[in-house]
This record gives C-alpha cells, structure tokens and sequence, in this order.
C-alpha cells in the first residue's frame, strides 16, 4: 500500500504507471527479508544529493550480499527519466530498491545470480516549515553491527524502528530519542538528530549502530561552511534535557525542529532555521541538482 499519490514504477527496464508488482512470493527478498532501499526527494524543480543516495542503495546491497546489477549513473539517470514526468512544484519521495531472488546454502544465502531492482516515486508533500515534533524515551535500541546489517538501509531493520515509533505515540509524543547499545543516544527511530548549547551544535558520532545520513552530513557541511561549530561526539540523554534546541535531520523532510523531550520544553530555535535556510541555498545553487 502506498504512502503518497501518483506512483510512477521502474520496472524491468521501463517505466509504468502506477504502484506495479514486482516482487514473487518466492523470492528470496519476499521470504527472508533480502531488501534494500534509498530515499531521495524531488522538490521544486531539483533533486539534491540524488548521485549519492543512489550509490548508497548500491552499497547496501553489498552489505546485505545483494549483488547490484545497476550502476550509480544509469541508477541516476533512470530516475531523471521518471521524474521528468511530474510537474515543477510537485514533491517527490524517490526511492530505488532491490532484493534478492534466489537463495543458496540451505536457502538462507543470496545467490549471486538474479537481482530484482525497481525504481519506485511518489508525490509526498514536504512538511510545512513550521512543524515539529516531541520526542521520549523508548525501551528497545539500536543493534550492532554483530546482531543486524546496520551498515545498510534495508527493510529487515525497520520493524525495530516501527516499534520504537510506535511505543513513542503510544505514551503521546511524536518521536522517540532512541540509544545505542552502551545507552548513548544514537538518532531516532525515524532520522538523525542534533541538539544545540551555548550557539554551538552537537550530534552523536557515528559508532556502527545507525546510518549517519546524508542529509544529516550536508548539514553538518554547511554549517561548518557558515561558521559554525559543530561537534561529533557521544552525547548521553542528559545532555539533551539540559539543549538549548534540538532538532531532526532527514531526508523526507530535511529538518523538523523538535519542542519537547519528555517533560523538558524547547522553542524553535534560530539554528535549526539556519539549517532549513542553508540546506535550500545549498540545493538551488548545485547544478547537479536540477532535474
């Protein structure tokens, strides 16, 4: 079941229209899980860093032993293709994906034979700049690299997230500020995030439990460009109770500032509308950008 609207489908080397089935109940992604995916986004006539979102579903293929059968050019080219087919001021989720379709060694590993590959958009419209969100706290964590393939953006991973999110909705708040495997905040269950004292910004360093994203690392790009400091670093909860500001970094919606963590209140603050405002000069100003 779709998300968005107007699903446009890349599939056995052409386009369709429409959310098309793709995947056999055989097949090895539909039986044990085998499947990757990337998000990228189409707003306003540009798509920014889509050559990097699609040399990392390549990557996570690797990761998952997929073998990826489409490069990252002809991967974005594809996709340039599909989009062409929207209008200007629509907002897209783009999302490139593959699975495996045969299994060796007792069926439990991926043959490197056959992979299935589709290209999947969708109109999503971005939130509007003035939402936020809550966070709390949440009783499961992210894996290791020694218990999940948490070095790839693959579907078998998201059930942990859904829990997490779920548990978060449940106790009234939007989102859940989710911890690592030592009890250090790791991002949460849906994007990474960043958290501001004394003007300048934090973010916890990246230790192989979480993806540290894309969008989060042109954020961080950006802001250092614009002057300011930004530290990686391992970050306790108590650290964020005691935040001038957090916010979250995503590629669905690129910064979504956040106005509680429990009982602890935040306003919007300057920065995360600092970030928002360099992450759009940055895109409208990359020519690699434009579709």
């Amino acid at each position: 079941m779709a998300t968005g609207t107007n699903l446009r489908t890349w599939f056995e080397g052409a386009w369709h229209e429409g959310d098309v089935m793709v995947m056999r109940a055989a097949d090895h992604g539909a039986w044990l899980g085998t499947t990757v995916f990337d998000g990228a986004r189409y707003v306003q006539g540009i798509a920014p860093d889509l050559h990097a979102h699609c040399a990392r579903v390549n990557r996570s293929a690797e990761a998952l032993m997929i073998r990826p059968t489409v490069t990252t050019e002809e991967m974005v080219e594809i996709v340039r293709e599909g989009l062409r087919a929207y209008p200007k001021e629509a907002a897209v989720y783009i999302r490139p994906m593959y699975w495996a379709i045969e299994g060796g060694d007792l069926g439990i590993v991926p043959k490197q034979t056959e992979t299935g590959f589709c290209v999947s958009l969708e109109e999503i419209p971005m939130a509007p700049p003035e939402a936020a969100t809550t966070l709390t706290t949440t009783r499961f964590r992210r894996p290791v690299l020694e218990d999940a393939v948490v070095n790839a953006k693959a579907g078998c991973l998201y059930p942990n997230n859904a829990r997490m999110l779920a548990e978060a909705r449940a106790k009234g708040f939007g989102n859940a500020l989710v911890a690592d495997a030592l009890g250090n905040v790791a991002e949460t269950a849906t994007a990474n995030v960043f958290m501001v004292k004394d003007g300048e910004v934090f973010t916890p360093i990246p230790n192989g439990t979480f993806l540290a994203g894309i969008t989060r690392a042109r954020h961080i790009r950006n802001m250092r460009a614009d002057g300011m400091t930004v530290h990686e670093k391992v970050l306790s909860f108590d650290d964020f109770r005691d935040a001038d500001e957090v916010f979250m970094s995503g590629n669905m919606n690129k910064v979504t500032p956040v106005t509680a963590f429990d009982e602890r209140e935040y306003q919007v603050g300057p920065v995360a509308r600092r970030v928002r405002e360099l992450y759009w000069d940055w895109a409208h100003s990359d020519t690699e950008a434009a579709v």
